[in-house]
């Protein structure tokens, strides 16, 4: 049975006012009174005059630490806590020197970010979760419950292993540094290191692929090894992973590798497809030959031949879980015509590697989240000046107005700038917390001296082109188009089918989009300083491909292999440019 549609509130009755802004500051009380005593709290510059404001008082209980947070912390940035982190990759790594550092005790893992953009990734301690009304993260929301089987596609490998020894010389901990949905996801499972030997050759319960498929690191064989095992099994109800780019590309790698998956499901051999002779005998051990199954997928024939060719493969299919909001909102036609009408695409929420802030709204809108999160979570006026005294709370936000999320974690973040932009659009009417949309990241954005095109104006461009009879675009980046003068917006797309009837007028609707998001461009286009924008077609499996060569080159975990929205760095706009097959 579907659940009710739940609508936002315009503003907070004063009883949701108080339970929020009640909800809140108990938060708020209980991970500073956790966090002030760590060698962080203790010692840290930026939280010397918030030091000197609560001596003497009882942080969990005072209220009046409240005013004193609000009053004498600053806004931080990932520099302030880089000296600190830095210790966890001195040796020795001393018991009595990484203990209390920047939350409680020792982190159950390192967090290592994607460094999308090609700069430098950030590492995020992530300690035990201390209060017991802490909401869902990521990774539980992911948790398996009830008998159904699931595509569980998650990296289970690490970057790196910290031994963390006492006194004695023995080691006390192991802490892995990996990506978050790997950390996460052995948290939430239990799953620690130690005993990785032990599930090796095992397939978890409810689980479809060994446990073995998550310590694959090459992004195609992790997906085509996902796939055999999901297309042996035709029982599977629910697809889990990071992005929906994981679904579409294991899509298109299926359709490539149709007669080797086949053959391999026929005799029951693991085929050769690279990068796993790690974990073959592992995945052999758990793999079996299905003639009657393989002539059933043999007369269904493969993906991008069939609208809705996973019903038929997977006739209990329900959901699939994924980010699929904003950019990646692009992909959900092309995953929509594989999966067929019936099948839930279902959002995950809003996070970052820092911090969990939000959960769906609603269960089958992708855009609309509502915050939900065990951190204190303010906001910046993003146009307002970025100081701590313009901080506002949830309480106090505004419909229809933009803000950045500022996060005080239980992890050790204080006052933590999030480089994203939201979108207010209201409040829960069942308690009374703010309902938003994701904008786009600030610090993806193609800057001219005249002004800036942001993410969320690339993507109405995109929606634009998408409602004319020009292109069906599947995915796209861009980058300033400085072939000639004066310069542009340029867009690289993948697109779906053939270039429409109605292409010559691509590059002025999207003139006309840019200007409807933000009248400079008109200006700057009077004056001489800014063309049309630029539309050049890649040749079919760019996206994925870019994936894979990233992937390989920045040595980055599966889970992290995303195309950034604008492409800052030079080689990787020659990589893409030399894909280009048209332009509108």
């Amino acid at each position: 049975m579907s659940l009710p549609t739940v609508y936002p509130l315009a503003a907070l009755s004063p009883e949701l006012k108080a339970a929020l802004q009640e909800r809140t500051e108990r938060c708020l009380r209980h991970t500073v009174g956790a966090n002030i005593t760590t060698h962080y709290g203790i010692s840290a510059p930026s939280l010397s005059l918030f030091r000197q404001a609560i001596a003497g008082k009882d942080a969990k209980e005072d209220p009046t630490v409240i005013i004193d947070f609000h009053q004498a912390v600053p806004l931080t940035d990932y520099e302030c806590y880089s000296p600190f982190i830095a210790k966890f990759f001195c040796h020795p790594r001393k018991q009595s020197e990484l203990e209390n550092l920047l939350a409680p005790g020792l982190p159950n893992y390192i967090a290592k970010s994607s460094s999308t953009t090609g700069n430098k990734p950030k590492l995020f301690p992530k300690y035990p979760r201390r209060c017991s009304t802490t909401p869902s993260s990521f990774a539980k929301r992911l948790h398996l419950t009830g008998s159904g089987k699931a595509v569980h596609m998650f990296s289970l490998a690490l970057r790196d292993l910290l031994d963390v020894v006492g006194e004695d010389g023995e080691v006390k901990k192991k802490i892995p540094v990996c990506i978050g949905s790997c950390g996460g996801t052995r948290t939430v499972e239990n799953w620690p290191v130690e005993t990785d030997s032990t599930r090796m050759g095992t397939t978890i319960p409810g689980y479809v692929s060994p446990w073995a498929t998550g310590f694959i690191t090459h992004h195609r064989s992790f997906l085509l090894i996902h796939a055999l095992f999901a297309l042996f099994d035709p029982a599977v109800e629910r697809f889990l992973m990071t992005y929906i780019t994981f679904f579409v590309d294991l899509i298109r790698y299926v359709h490539e590798n149709w007669n080797l998956l086949i053959t391999s499901i026929r005799d029951g051999t693991i085929p050769d497809v690279g990068h796993i002779e790690h974990v073959r005998t592992y995945l052999q051990a758990n793999f079996r030959a299905n003639p009657q199954r393989a002539e059933e997928l043999q007369n269904i024939g493969p993906p991008l031949d069939h609208p809705g060719w996973a019903q038929h493969v997977w006739p209990d299919l329900k959901t699939i879980v994924c980010i699929c909001s904003g950019v990646f909102a692009t992909l959900i036609p092309k995953a929509r015509s594989v999966l067929g009408p019936s099948v839930l695409i279902q959002n995950i929420g809003y996070g970052c590697t820092e911090c969990s802030v939000g959960k769906m709204f609603n269960i089958n809108d992708t855009e609309t989240f509502v915050l939900e999160t065990g951190d204190h979570i303010e906001f910046l006026d993003t146009s307002r000046a970025m100081v701590h005294e313009k901080l506002l709370q949830a309480w106090d936000l505004e419909p229809g107005k933009y803000y950045q999320p500022v996060a005080t974690t239980e992890d050790g973040l204080w006052r933590y700038l999030i480089d994203d932009v939201i979108q207010v659009t209201g409040f829960d009417p069942r308690n009374g917390s703010p309902v938003f949309k994701f904008y786009g990241r600030k610090n993806l954005a193609i800057r001219f001296p005249f002004t800036e095109v942001t993410e969320a104006h690339l993507v109405s461009v995109i929606r634009a082109l998408g409602t004319e009879d020009i292109v069906e675009i599947e995915e796209f980046t861009a980058a300033a188009d400085l072939r000639e003068l004066p310069q542009t917006v340029g867009f690289f797309v993948e697109i779906i089918g053939d270039i429409g009837p109605g292409a010559a007028a691509a590059r002025q609707k999207a003139f006309e989009a840019l200007v409807r998001a933000n009248e400079d461009h008109q200006r700057a286009f009077d004056a001489g300083l800014l063309r049309l924008p630029t539309i050049r077609v890649v040749k079919p499996g760019t996206f994925a491909e870019y994936r894979l060569w990233r992937g390989e080159s920045m040595n980055a975990g599966i889970g992290q292999t995303k195309v950034p929205v604008v492409m800052l760095n030079e080689d990787q706009q020659e990589w893409i440019a030399e894909r280009v097959i048209a332009e509108l």
